[in-house]
C-alpha cells in the first residue's frame, strides 16, 4: 500500500488527508499543536462555557466548498448555522448597509443601488455552483464553464476603490468595501475587488454560515471523515528537518512556504527555495474577544441581528486604513471585524452573557496594544459598549504566529494576496503545488484559491499528488 504523511492539521491538511485516504493510501497526519484544526479551533475562553473560535469563525466559502460538499460533513456531526442577517456595515448617521442572504431583499435596502448590485450578483449566483470548481482552483487554468467565468471575472480583475465608484449611496460602497477588506490588502490595488465578489456570490448562494458547537466541529467531522478511511492524526508531533519525517510516497505540507524551507534545507531546489524564503506576508490581525452582558447595543438596529458586523465607517476610510497597514502605519480608526455567531448558535452564550469575536486589520508584527483601538470603533457604533464587558481576551499578532506559525507576523492569511501570489502562489509556475521535490506538495492557504475553512488547497494539492503517483 502507498504511504501519505501530512504535516497540518489544519482544514487544508485534512482535506488533502482525506482526498489521499479516499484514494486508498495509508495516510498519517503530524499535528505540532495538541488539537486538529489550525484556524478552525474552537475553546471555552473568559466564562467558563462560554465558546469562543481562535480564528476562522463566519464561513460563506464553507458550505458550498466543493471538497466539503463531497465528503458530506453533516453526516459526521457538523451542523451549519445562520443569524437572521449575514452582515451590516454601521455609519454614524446611524444608518447601516445590510447584507441579506437574499439579493433581492439586500438590492432593495440600498436604494440607488438596488440595480447595481442586482447586476454583479444575480447572474453569477445563479450559476456559483457551476462556477465554483473554477474558482476554486488556480486561475491560470482552462475554465470548464468560461462565459459563466467570464460574468464573474469581469469586474473582479478591477481594484475595488473603481468598483465603488459605480455605487451611488454611501450604504452600498460601504457594505462592498467591508467585504473587499477582507482580503487585507489595498484596495486600490488591481483584482482587490475579486475578493470581496467572491465572498458575496457564495454568501448569498450559501449563507453566512457559523458551526453550530464552534468551528472546532468543522475540524473534528473532518477528523471523523479520515478515521472512516483509516486515516490516523499524531497531535503534539513538530516536524522541525526532513530527519523527522517518517518514509512515505507522497508527504503534503500544511504550512507557510517559509517553514517548508527552513524544514526542507538543501532538499529544496535552489529556485523553489528562493522563491519560498522570499515568500510575502501581508498585515496582521490583533484580536479581542469580548464577554458581553446583555449583547452589543448597536445603534444601527440591523447590526443588532446581523452574524458579521463590519466597523469602519465610509469605504474612504476602510480604504484608508488598509492603505496604512500595508505601509506599516497602525491606523487611529483600524477596520475591525465583529462576529456575533451566538445569535446564530445560541448554546456558545451562558444565560445573558455572549461571546462577541472581534479582531482589528493592523500592520504585520505590529507590537502595541490595539485593545482600546477595537473598543473604541465598538463604542462609535455602540455607546455603552464597554459598560457591558464583563471580561476580554486578546490575542496579538505575537500571539497568532506562536497559536499557528502559518500566520507569521499575525498575518492570518497566509501570505500577501497581492496580483503575483494570488495568481501564482509561492512561485510563479502553472504547478502552484509542487514544491520541486519527489512526492512533495505545498497545500497550505498561500496556495490557490487561498484562505478559507473550504479544504480546496489540500483537496486539489492531492488530486495533484494522486495524478503523479498513478
Amino acid at each position: 500500500m502507498k504511504t501519505a504523511t501530512v504535516v497540518g492539521s489544519g482544514p487544508n491538511g485534512l482535506a488533502a488527508a482525506i482526498t489521499l485516504a479516499r484514494a486508498g493510501l495509508e495516510v498519517t497526519v503530524l499535528e505540532a499543536a495538541g488539537t486538529v484544526g489550525g484556524g478552525t479551533r474552537s475553546s471555552e475562553a473568559i466564562v467558563p462555557g462560554l465558546l469562543h473560535d481562535h480564528c476562522s469563525a463566519i464561513h460563506p466559502m464553507a458550505v458550498g466548498s466543493p471538497f466539503l460538499r463531497r465528503v458530506d460533513l453533516e453526516r459526521y456531526g457538523l451542523r451549519w448555522a445562520h443569524a437572521d442577517l449575514d452582515c451590516a456595515h454601521p455609519l454614524d448617521d446611524g444608518s447601516a448597509g445590510v447584507l441579506y442572504r437574499s439579493i433581492t431583499d439586500t438590492a432593495a435596502g440600498l436604494g440607488a443601488d438596488e440595480r447595481l448590485w442586482r447586476g454583479l450578483f444575480e447572474g453569477p449566483v445563479a450559476g456559483y455552483d457551476a462556477i465554483g470548481a473554477d474558482i476554486m482552483r488556480p486561475l491560470l487554468r482552462l475554465p470548464r464553464h468560461p462565459i459563466r467565468l467570464a460574468r464573474f471575472g469581469i469586474p473582479a480583475t478591477v481594484p475595488a476603490t473603481w468598483l465603488a465608484r459605480a455605487f451611488r449611496t454611501e450604504a452600498g460602497r460601504a457594505l462592498f468595501g467591508g467585504v473587499a477588506a477582507h482580503a487585507f490588502h489595498p484596495l486600490h490595488r488591481p483584482l482587490t475587488s475579486s475578493i470581496g465578489l467572491g465572498i458575496l456570490t457564495a454568501g448569498h448562494r450559501y449563507g453566512w454560515a457559523v458551526a453550530v458547537g464552534g468551528s472546532q466541529r468543522i475540524a473534528d467531522a473532518m477528523a471523523a471523515v479520515l478515521g472512516d478511511h483509516g486515516g490516523k492524526i499524531e497531535t503534539g508531533v513538530r516536524v522541525r528537518s526532513a530527519a523527522d519525517l517518517p518514509p512515505a510516497d507522497v508527504t503534503m505540507w500544511d504550512l507557510a512556504p517559509t517553514a517548508v524551507a527552513d524544514i526542507l534545507g538543501d532538499r529544496l531546489p535552489g529556485r523553489a527555495a528562493r522563491a519560498y524564503r522570499r515568500f510575502r506576508y501581508g498585515p496582521g490581525a490583533f484580536k479581542v474577544d469580548f464577554a458581553v452582558e446583555g449583547g452589543v447595543p448597536w445603534t444601527a438596529q440591523a447590526a443588532r441581528r446581523a452574524g458579521t458586523v463590519h466597523l469602519g465607517g465610509t469605504f474612504a476610510e476602510v480604504a484608508a486604513g488598509e492603505r496604512d497597514i500595508h505601509a506599516g502605519r497602525m491606523p487611529q480608526r483600524p477596520f475591525v471585524l465583529v462576529g456575533q455567531q451566538y445569535l446564530a448558535d445560541p448554546g456558545r452564550s451562558v444565560g445573558d452573557i455572549h461571546p462577541v469575536w472581534t479582531y482589528a486589520h493592523v500592520p504585520n508584527g505590529y507590537t502595541g496594544d490595539a485593545t482600546e483601538a477595537i473598543i473604541a470603533q465598538l463604542e462609535r457604533f455602540a455607546p455603552g459598549f464597554r459598560d457591558r464587558v464583563i471580561g476580554m481576551s486578546v490575542c496579538s499578532t505575537t500571539d497568532f504566529a506562536t497559536g499557528n506559525p502559518n500566520y507569521v507576523g499575525g498575518n492570518i492569511m497566509t501570505g500577501a494576496k497581492d496580483i503575483p501570489q494570488l495568481v501564482f502562489g509561492p512561485r510563479k509556475t502553472l504547478q502552484p503545488y509542487d514544491i520541486g521535490v519527489p512526492g512533495h506538495y505545498l497545500c497550505s492557504a498561500a496556495t490557490p484559491p487561498g484562505p478559507g475553512a473550504h479544504g480546496m488547497c489540500g483537496a486539489n494539492a492531492a488530486e495533484r499528488a494522486l495524478r503523479l503517483l498513478r
